[in-house]
């Protein structure tokens, strides 16, 4: 009887091969878990083609201000699914012109660039702890460097004011979305004002950053293009002689995870803000669903088909946050794209057989109810690390989004553990 459900879905969903294929996969499946793929496969746009694939370049001119505008594809294409970015819906509190800048396709970095520009004077007046009590005095500078891999690579840092002497560098990884010039900026600046030298980056594909947004072809590089940003930052002769941290939030946590695995002599020290060690159960799509996923992951891995959930709730306790999140209007908050989302796993994956290999001491901050990533391998992650000197903080009753979306008093609180384990380091130097 399942059988030929299954055979019912796959015929009125399409023809094609591949597809097929993928539903002998789940001959043995139950209905529901049937029910989920269809859904996973009910495509909505008809902006990228399965039967007839046009080329959407990956390079950009971050110097021409002409938007780059999708190709247009054939009107008789029946079966597609959606590759460019969806329209924003509106932001309280901002004039028509604004809503209409940020509902820009934010597929490449010009676009991306032109919409926080625009937004620049709206961020100044937000009502969040971390933009009305930021310190004052702290100097700033942004860049843009071209990498390696050719893509345009966007820095920033946050310095002491003037006359302060720098006690370390901070590197900073940002998590799956973000970007380092939003809440980041406050986050920042009251670790800047406490003597140390902060810098942060944008990856490919993100923020300010070139690339197609929220796309990430392979972990590995996105790992690399950190390594060789931040191995500059560490040759600046502002940091020359003093010790280097490297800190990430979420996603930003793998990361940094992972660059301390390919160079565990060159970091003093790694503070991991909820790290996506392994991804929440409740946040995963059913193991039928994920081979379906992996196999058209193959094909069309730009497509924005993996199962999106609104993890806003899940990131901000505060209601009030949540709301100024809505301001971040770069983030990339579309469905997460077929080969990122299957690179996301992988890259947990790895991450989770080698907790044993951290070896640089470890400072792990968590927020008890995070349902996005999960507390519980934080702990797993303390236990396993052979750092000797190595710290867990579980925050009671937290969420995902400690820095950001807590109570003032609790974000506060988080800050200060951060600089307090900082400066204790340099104590003992």
């Amino acid at each position: 009887m399942e059988k030929t459900f299954v055979l019912m879905i796959g015929r009125r969903i399409l023809k094609s091969t591949l597809i097929k294929n993928t539903f002998v996969l789940l001959a043995h499946r139950t209905k529901q878990e049937i029910m989920e793929v269809s859904e996973v496969l009910r495509f909505r746009s008809h902006s990228f083609s399965l039967f007839r694939r046009a080329s959407i370049s990956s390079t950009e001119h971050p110097h021409n201000h002409v938007i780059p505008i999708p190709p247009k594809f054939s009107t008789n294409t029946t079966l597609s699914v959606a590759t460019t970015a969806k329209k924003k819906s509106s932001i309280e509190g901002v004039s028509e012109e604004l809503t209409t800048i940020a509902s820009m396709n934010l597929d490449f970095a010009p676009s991306r660039r032109r919409v926080r520009a625009a937004f620049a004077e709206v961020h100044q007046q937000l009502d969040h702890f971390l933009f009305k009590a930021a310190p004052a005095g702290i100097r700033t500078e942004e860049w843009y460097e071209r990498n390696s891999r050719g893509l345009e690579i966007f820095c920033k840092s946050w310095m002491p004011e003037s006359g302060v002497p720098l006690k370390a560098a901070l590197c900073f990884c940002h998590g799956y979305g973000s970007t380092c010039t939003f809440f980041f900026e406050g986050i920042a600046k009251r670790i800047a004002a406490s003597g140390y030298g902060v810098y942060a980056m944008d990856y490919p594909g993100f923020g300010l950053s070139e690339g197609l947004h929220g796309y990430i072809s392979d972990f590995d590089d996105l790992v690399d293009d950190v390594i060789e940003q931040y191995t500059k930052i560490k040759d600046r002769p502002e940091v020359s002689g003093l010790p280097r941290y490297i800190m990430g939030q979420s996603m930003g946590g793998a990361i940094a995870l992972k660059v301390h695995l390919k160079e565990p002599n060159t970091w003093d020290g790694v503070i991991l803000v909820a790290p996506m060690c392994k991804i929440a159960e409740g946040m995963l799509p059913s193991t039928a669903v994920l081979k379906v996923l992996s196999i058209l992951s193959k094909v069309m891995p730009k497509a924005k088909l993996f199962p999106h959930k609104d993890i806003s709730k899940l990131t901000f306790r505060e209601p009030g946050k949540r709301k100024v999140a809505g301001y971040n209007v770069i983030s990339y908050d579309d469905p997460t794209r077929l080969k990122t989302g299957m690179e996301l796993l992988s890259a947990t994956q790895e991450i989770e057989s080698q907790l044993n290999k951290v070896s640089a001491p470890l400072l792990i901050l968590h927020g008890a109810a995070d349902k996005v990533t999960d507390p519980l391998v934080s702990q797993f992650l303390y236990e396993k690390a052979s750092s000797k000197d190595k710290t867990l903080k579980i925050y009671e009753g937290g969420y995902h989004g400690i820095l950001e979306g807590e109570p003032d008093e609790r974000i506060f609180a988080v800050h200060n553990d951060i600089i307090s384990w900082l400066d204790f380091r340099r104590s003992l130097e």
